[in-house]
């Protein structure tokens, strides 16, 4: 029997809206103000998800819970199974010693800590998001911070805060277009509307990033260089969003921003080198960061083989985001199972759809074609050309397994959460609090997607969920669609560094196991501030600055 969403169950949103925000109330004060491990977190909200879902908007238990599964596998697969093999990559690495010659030779780049962060948690976290996405940037940047001595909170929060400009158009630009595909957007329209939004960003982020870490006055210091990062991709990022496409957005504009800072520090070094590696006002957060020791120089040999099983990766991440080998190796295998019991069992109803829409619950087991499959056999080869052995690599991967038990389950759990929102209709019913805004819709709207990627990790999925109902409010409102529906995505973005998906990555990379509360308190003003700007921004679109929204390709 076909269960019918319902976004007003007490006729009365206040109500509704209240009740519906219980489950992630319930994680979030676990998790930043209770101190509770975060996998007794999310089973907390888990749970109280259930009892919402059930009690109070009236979805059969049995529709529930098999919602709150599909959510499960989709945490292991494909999430989890990436934070598994990035960190399984950084073990083998760590075990050669070739990770401390990497480190070193980013070190040699500059020992300027506040540049070494824009290097590594802004150019090359971007790159990855553009290439893989989902947790991929923060945990190889997380990673690498931790191993050049940034205390775990520093590690954490700041590769959280540089992952945001890039998330909309990450892994090759899947978020806008699931958009397009979903909700019957212009492709190229709503994706050049993104790329009127971001670039500003995407210059203020690293500013922001430096003063996060080390305060207003030592961000002066270094303006130069935050400028020319800013700039170099800001630039890439109009002009390829607006005349080219999605697809390489972020990893052309994150080469060209790589390429240009190191270039400009071959001519321009600050004149007071900061060499504390923890966050300002924090210095005794997270421990105590790792005493700073002479830089050995390595042979230009040594230096390869460290930055081999990172070339490898990068490679192999890549070429596993093409979508014709997408397509080839699901082609291959990739088992489809229906969900029996939800699969097209649940409908949503309007104003979020103009006519009942059946949701489908497919699981699919693209196990060749997932990016953390990709990152594995890079993982392999890499530690053949390391010399170990397949004895050792088993045994690497094994410990590896074990490290993360709990991240993998805490994922599992928060998916779960996220999933059953969907399914039931709650995360609508906190949408359509933000549509009933009026002229405030642009700054609300905008807010609403930030409210999606925080609860459901992706912006992807957040573009799912409220991108239909962007366009409806839009078009009650006389808004333009494109700018609420890339307002959606823009927005999202800086949900992204405190969904708890993301913050328990970052734990993970950086082995802070059991402090993501620390995290999620340090990030989440930067997250709110940031996502209420965008508000800004879009609603200066909306009224004041009505010439962006022409379609200038």
């Amino acid at each position: 029997m076909v269960w019918q969403q319902i976004y007003d169950p007490f006729g009365n949103m206040v109500i509704s809206t209240a009740l519906a925000a219980v489950p992630v109330a319930v994680m979030l004060v676990c998790l930043g103000f209770l101190h509770i491990k975060a996998h007794i977190a999310a089973g907390l909200g888990l749970l109280s998800a259930l009892a919402i879902a059930v009690l109070a908007y009236g979805m059969p238990a049995e529709m529930a819970g098999k919602a709150a599964l599909l959510g499960g596998f989709t945490g292991l697969l494909p999430i989890g199974w990436i934070v598994l093999n990035i960190i399984f990559l950084q073990q083998l690495a760590e075990k050669n010693g070739s990770f401390k010659v990497l480190q070193d030779s980013l070190s040699g780049i500059t020992d300027d800590r506040r540049l070494q962060l824009l290097l590594i948690a802004f150019c090359f976290g971007a790159f990855f998001e553009g290439a893989a996405g989902f947790g991929t940037p923060v945990a190889v940047t997380a990673g690498i911070l931790i191993g050049l001595g940034f205390s775990p909170l520093a590690a954490s929060g700041l590769s959280l805060i540089a992952n945001t400009a890039p998330v909309a158009f990450g892994a090759l630009g899947t978020p806008v277009i699931t958009l397009a595909k979903v909700h019957g957007y212009d492709l190229m329209e709503v994706t050049a509307m993104i790329g009127r939004q971001l670039p500003f960003f995407s210059l203020l982020v690293p500013f922001w990033l430096i003063w996060a870490f080390a305060g207003r006055k030592a961000m002066m210091e270094i303006w130069p260089a935050i400028l020319v990062t800013g700039l170099g991709f800001a630039i890439p990022q109009f002009l390829v969003s607006n005349f080219i496409g999605p697809e390489l957005v972020d990893i052309i504009a994150a080469i060209v921003s790589m390429i240009c800072l190191i270039a400009f520090l071959r001519v321009w070094q600050p004149k007071k080198v900061w060499r504390s590696t923890s966050l300002k006002g924090h210095e005794t957060d997270g421990g105590e960061a790792r005493a700073e020791v002479l830089r050995p120089q390595h042979s230009a040999s040594a230096l390869i083989r460290a930055w081999t099983p990172w070339a490898i990766l990068t490679v192999f991440v890549f070429v596993w985001g093409l979508p014709p080998v997408k397509a080839y190796l699901n082609s291959l295998f990739a088992p489809a199972f229906p969900m029996a019991g939800l699969h097209n069992m649940v409908e949503k109803m309007a104003p979020v759809v103009s006519h009942p829409t059946k949701e489908s619950a497919v699981y699919t087991l693209n196990l060749l074609s997932a990016t953390g499959t990709g990152i594995l056999l890079a993982s392999v080869i890499s530690a053949l050309v390391m010399k170990y052995r397949p004895l050792q690599i088993l045994k690497t991967f094994g410990e590896t397994l074990w490290m993360v038990r709990y991240s993998l389950l805490t994922i599992v759990l928060m998916l779960g959460l996220g999933t059953l929102t969907r399914y039931s209709g709650t995360d609508t019913t906190l949408g359509l609090a933000f549509a009933n805004t009026g002229p405030l819709y642009p700054f609300f709207g905008t807010l609403m997607g930030w409210v999606g990627v925080a609860m459901t990790g992706s912006d992807t999925a957040s573009n799912v969920l409220f991108g239909g109902m962007q366009r409806v409010a839009a078009e009650q409102l006389g808004l333009s669609p494109n700018l609420m529906g890339a307002a959606n995505s823009s927005g999202g973005v800086m949900g992204k560094m405190i969904d708890a998906q993301s913050i328990v990555v970052a734990s993970t990379a950086t082995r802070w196991f059991n402090h993501e509360g620390d995290i999620l308190r340090y990030v989440f003003f930067h997250s709110v501030a940031l996502a209420c700007l965008v508000g800004l921004y879009v609603t200066m679109q909306a009224y004041v600055w009505p010439f962006t929204l022409m379609v200038i390709h």
